[in-house]
Protein backbone atom coordinates (compact mmCIF):
# COMPACT_ATOMS: atom_id res chain seq x y z
CA UNK A 1 0.00 0.00 0.00
CA UNK A 2 1.19 3.56 -0.87
CA UNK A 3 0.61 4.95 2.14
CA UNK A 4 2.52 2.55 4.53
CA UNK A 5 5.32 2.90 1.84
CA UNK A 6 4.91 6.84 2.84
CA UNK A 7 4.80 6.73 6.55
CA UNK A 8 7.96 4.41 6.70
CA UNK A 9 10.02 7.00 4.45
CA UNK A 10 8.31 9.83 6.60
CA UNK A 11 9.25 7.66 9.63
CA UNK A 12 12.84 7.36 8.47
CA UNK A 13 13.50 11.03 7.94
CA UNK A 14 13.17 12.00 11.70
CA UNK A 15 15.78 12.09 14.22
CA UNK A 16 15.67 12.88 18.42
CA UNK A 17 17.27 13.36 21.22
CA UNK A 18 16.74 14.69 24.48
CA UNK A 19 17.95 18.17 26.32
CA UNK A 20 18.26 19.09 29.75
CA UNK A 21 18.88 22.71 30.87
CA UNK A 22 22.69 21.52 30.90
CA UNK A 23 23.26 19.51 28.52
CA UNK A 24 22.37 17.98 24.67
CA UNK A 25 22.07 13.93 23.46
CA UNK A 26 23.29 12.86 20.24
CA UNK A 27 21.02 12.94 17.44
CA UNK A 28 19.23 8.79 17.09
CA UNK A 29 17.25 8.00 14.20
CA UNK A 30 14.60 6.05 16.67
CA UNK A 31 12.83 7.46 19.26
CA UNK A 32 13.51 4.28 21.18
CA UNK A 33 17.65 4.68 21.13
CA UNK A 34 17.43 8.41 21.83
CA UNK A 35 15.32 6.88 25.46
CA UNK A 36 17.84 4.20 25.82
CA UNK A 37 20.39 6.75 25.93
CA UNK A 38 19.06 9.25 27.56
CA UNK A 39 20.28 8.43 31.35
CA UNK A 40 23.91 9.49 30.17
CA UNK A 41 23.00 13.11 29.92
CA UNK A 42 20.93 12.81 33.21
CA UNK A 43 17.69 13.21 31.08
CA UNK A 44 15.85 10.31 32.35
CA UNK A 45 15.69 6.61 32.27
CA UNK A 46 14.06 3.64 30.75
CA UNK A 47 12.35 1.06 33.29
CA UNK A 48 13.78 -2.47 32.51
CA UNK A 49 10.53 -4.10 33.14
CA UNK A 50 7.93 -2.30 32.19
CA UNK A 51 10.23 -0.54 29.07
CA UNK A 52 8.51 2.85 30.05
CA UNK A 53 10.63 5.81 29.65
CA UNK A 54 10.45 8.54 32.69
CA UNK A 55 12.36 11.85 31.60
CA UNK A 56 13.57 14.18 34.83
CA UNK A 57 12.16 17.51 35.15
CA UNK A 58 13.24 20.16 32.98
CA UNK A 59 14.05 17.39 30.12
CA UNK A 60 12.16 17.54 26.70
CA UNK A 61 12.52 16.11 23.63
CA UNK A 62 13.90 17.73 20.28
CA UNK A 63 12.68 16.10 17.21
CA UNK A 64 14.18 17.13 13.75
CA UNK A 65 13.97 16.32 10.02
CA UNK A 66 17.05 14.48 8.68
CA UNK A 67 18.36 16.50 6.38
CA UNK A 68 19.73 13.54 3.98
CA UNK A 69 16.81 13.05 1.17
CA UNK A 70 17.70 10.33 -1.47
Amino acid sequence: MPGERDSAYIAAMRKFRFVTPHRRGKWYPELTAAQRFAQTIGAGFLEPRSGRFYAYAGTRLEVADDERRP
